[in-house]
Formats: C-alpha cells, structure tokens, sequence
C-alpha cells in the first residue's frame, strides 16, 4: 500500500480537520437555539468523491460515525449538481433520529466529472415536531417522534426550496428557530466548500485526491498494526439497558469480538441482542456502527485521523430487527442518544477481557436527556428546551475519571445557567458535583452532578435516561458507580421519577437530576 510523504500527509490531515472544525465554528456563531450556540450538539465533516469520511471537527462522535450514512443516502437518491445542499434525518434511510438533521453539499470543479468532495454537518434540534416538545418523548412508533425528512434538495443550484421549508417549520413548535438553525447549517455547508476549493486551487486537484487517498491508506494501516497486536481468539460481554419505558424489563445488548491478528481483521457481531423494543430505545445500524467506530478510534494514537479506512478491517454483523439494527416503524430517539452509550459499554467491556491494562470502567453511560416544553409566559410563544446532563467518567487503568463530563458518544458542552434562564422560563436552583457518587477502586470514578431546574410557567417534562436500574460496572475490582435519580418537587413534596417518562407540571415545579457516576478501577485496598 503505497503512503504520499509522510510530512505532506500531515499537512493534508491538519487542512482538512480545520475545514471541518470552520464548518463548526461557522455553524455555532451563527445558530439560534442554545442547544447548539451553547452546549455545541452538532457535528461537520469532509467526504470524499465516494463519500468517504476523510476529516471530523472534534465534535459528537455518535454524530460522526453515522454521517457517512447520511452522505451515502443522498448519493443514493440525488443527483447532486453545483449548489445544490440535501437534507435529511430518516433514521430509516441513512440518519440516527429526528431530531439530528443533517446537510450534504457537494463541491465541484472543472477538471472533474462529478463532485470530487463532499461537505455536511448534523444539528440537533431542539424541537421536530412529534407528540411531545422536543421531539424526544416516550413514543411506540417513529410517526409520533416527529417530522421525517428523506433526503430533499433544500437548496437547488443555490435557491433556497422556500416550499420544502416552510412545510418543515409548520411542522415544528419553534419555526423562527428551527430557521435559523437550519440557515447557520446552510451556511457552514458553503464555508466548507470553499475552503475546500481554496486547498484544491492551492496544490491542485491531482495532489489534493491522492493525499486523500493517503489518508484513507494510512488509517487502515494504523488500525491493522492494533488490530495484529491483540491476542487471538473469541471474546464476548453483555450488558442491559434499565426498560424501553414501556415495560420495566430489561433490555439486552450483547457483543462477540472475534479477533484475527494475522490478517490484523476484526469481526464485531451483536447477534444475542434483544429484538427491538416497544419503546424508543431502538437503534437503527447507523448507530451501532457509529458506536463501534469510535471504540476502535479509541485504541489509536490522538493524532491519527479518523477516516473510512479505520473501518477496512472491521466486519460487523448486526441483525436486522434487534434493539441494535431496528426497521420500521420502531420508534428510535432514545436509540441515538442511550443505547449508543450502552453498546460502547458493552463493547468497552469486551476490549477489556483482551486488553485489560488499557480499557477504563464504565463512565456513566447515559446522556440524562431532559426536555421541557410549553408557553413562555414571558413572549406568549412555544419553547421546547432540550439538554443533555453530564455524569462520571470511568476509572481508567492509572488515574481516576473525570467528574461531571460528557463522555463516550456525546461531546457536548452544558447550557451555562445564564444562557438557561435568559431564553426560558427556568430558575437554576442548584448545579453541584454529586460528591461520592463514583465507583472506589485504586482509581476512583468520576462523580456525577446535580442539576436542579425551577420550572417557572406550567410545562410538559419528557426525561429519557439510563443507569437507575443498574450500575456503571468498575473493572479489575473495582466497584460500580451509583446509580443515577430523577426527582421532582412540587408543594415541597419529592416524588421519585422512573428514568423514562412524560409529566405534566405546575409552575413552580422543581425537577433534579443526579446522574451516575463512573466505575471504578483496580482494587481499593492497592497501592497506587
């Protein structure tokens, strides 16, 4: 497999990363919502002529994973001309769940037949439409979830589809919002093609392509030099998620690592998993593939760009139908956002029966999803508020985890308490560390937080969490973290909640989330 000079590889990888974190940056100066100026719940990347990913901002993992599908599905049904800009967020054909819409823009020149790049990123946003504001309640099937776009030219040869617009926002609860995300997404699309045309004016389109094959070469290479280094042989771990919200049984993700050290191949099949639940914990392929990219982009060196090709090596079976690769109608916003934290734990868990002195414990493994909706009584309008609550990181094999941080497949920042109260009708009664709540060990787990909200005007509360049935697990004897709560107070009575449900509240209303913390690492009783 022939490499470009390795300097030149460098120097292409560092362009085109900082092409992807323009886009980024470009997308969060401009947006409206604070979900994504503030807490930065959104994703952009560079694809090749065949939608290959060959650069990622450093943002969402479970966003990045998952966009090439996204990329492949516009490819698939459009035919993309210059300013053109697809939309999308069917989970079924090529995204993770509605709320993560996603734009594609192709990038064109003259000494190619077709478009040699690709750019996109992927918003949440805060509001889709769906039985409950924020598009993220507790539904049996995905038409009650939202607004489901297949991919759609909402920009043809650089005019905007007014008519495709505006069915979306009469679709949602905040259209003035949803506008203006979607047009900072638009234009971070157009920043990124030109700054890709700019490198490839630069060093010429023939350059350019063939460090982007180098690139691609060079993560394979990377990732078969690990994947020789692992010990032979069949390896398998489980874990559950608490209930689908619809029944209180637990539901199963399982996972079978098959290593092949003399080809420096992997096999990674989920078969032993649950069938797809009733609730909306469903995963669609994308996910768990996305999942598994990030597990294995973790076994590499910081520098080394995560590309398609990392994926070479990888053969995945997941089968259809299961809680980890669901078909319609299953409901699947809960899929994106816990069970992609549960199938990182899972495969963590697996990695750590064959690479013990190198896998931490499980972090908190949930992204405490809170969402509340209604009236402002201050501007008369709807609001939906969408936030996800950081936790415990696990113990790592020489030092402790992280306390209060987003981990694994979110990336995300939190809403600052200033920003939460000037946009919505909330008071911040309290946002603390949840001292202890990580798991002992020769390295302790992070703790998790406490994040208490005053809800200030009558609201409808969706809360979609995990880990408060069972705990994050500890590693080589250590403990696990604590489990995580959700209560709420009304009249100066608390009221435990279940990890997953829909209530109505009076102003007034108080609603505290404790999330978990991380597990812990090693024995308590050893030395460091």
């Amino acid at each position: 497999m022939d490499l470009p000079d390795p300097i030149e590889l460098a120097i292409f990888k560092s362009a085109f990363h900082s092409i992807a974190e323009e886009m980024g940056g470009t997308l969060r100066r401009t947006a409206f919502s604070p979900n994504i100026k503030e807490r930065r719940d959104y994703s952009s990347a560079v694809f090749d002529q065949d939608g290959n990913v060959i650069a990622m901002g450093d943002d969402m993992p479970v966003h990045l994973g998952s966009m090439p599908m996204s990329v492949r599905a516009a490819l698939d049904k459009l035919k993309l001309d210059p300013g053109d800009v697809a939309i999308l967020n069917d989970p079924y054909d090529g995204g993770t769940h509605l709320p993560d819409i996603t734009l594609v823009m192709p990038v064109f020149f003259d000494d190619a037949p077709g478009a040699a790049f690709y750019v996109a990123n992927r918003a949440h946003h805060a509001d889709v439409g769906g039985a409950y504001p924020g598009s993220m309640g507790l539904c049996r099937e995905i038409c009650q979830e939202g607004i489901r776009i297949p991919p759609l030219k909402l920009v043809e040869r650089g005019v905007l589809n007014r008519a495709l617009l505006v069915l979306i926002l009469n679709n949602v609860r905040t259209p003035l919002e949803r506008e203006g995300d979607l047009t900072a997404q638009v234009g971070a699309c157009r920043i990124g093609a030109q700054r890709v045309t700019e490198l490839v004016h630069k060093y010429g389109l023939a350059r350019v392509s063939g460090n982007v094959a180098g690139l691609l070469n060079h993560s394979e290479l990377l990732i078969r030099g690990e994947l020789r280094r692992l010990p032979p042989g069949e390896f398998e771990a489980e874990d559950h998620l608490d209930n689908d919200g619809i029944t209180d049984a637990p539901v199963k993700i399982h996972v079978r690592i098959t290593t092949d050290p003399e080809h420096g191949g992997l096999t990674v099949d989920f078969s032993g998993s649950d069938r797809q639940v009733g609730g909306s914990l469903n995963a669609v392929a994308a996910i768990t593939y996305s999942a598994t990219f990030y597990v294995l982009r973790c076994l590499l060196p910081e520098e080394a760009a995560p590309t398609a090709g990392l994926m070479r090596p990888v053969r995945m079976v997941i089968p259809k139908g299961s809680v980890v690769n669901a078909v319609p109608p299953a409901a699947v916003a809960g899929g994106n956002v816990e069970t992609s934290q549960r199938i990182v734990d899972v495969l963590l868990c697996c990695f750590a029966q064959i690479l013990p002195a190198r896998i931490p414990a499980a972090s908190s493994g949930t992204m405490n999803n809170l969402t509340v909706g209604g009236i402002d009584p201050r501007t008369g309008q709807s609001y939906a508020y969408y936030e996800t609550i950081a936790g415990g990181a696990g113990a790592r094999p020489n030092a402790d985890g992280i306390s209060g941080i987003h981990t694994h497949m979110t990336n995300s920042l939190n809403t600052p308490i200033e920003a939460l109260e000037y946009a919505y009708p909330f008071r911040v009664r309290r946002y603390a560390y949840r001292r202890n709540s990580g798991g002992s060990g020769k390295f302790r787990g992070g703790d998790g937080l406490i994040r208490e909200i005053e809800l200030l005007a009558p609201a409808q509360v969706t809360l979609l969490t995990e880990r408060r049935v069972f705990s994050p697990y500890g590693l080589n004897g250590g403990s696990g973290g604590q489990k995580g709560r959700n209560v709420l107070i009304e009249s100066g009575k608390e009221t435990e909640l279940p990890g997953k449900c829909n209530i109505q509240t009076k102003a007034g209303a108080v609603v505290r989330i404790e999330t978990p913390g991380g597990g812990g690492w090693g024995d308590p009783g050893e030395n460091r």
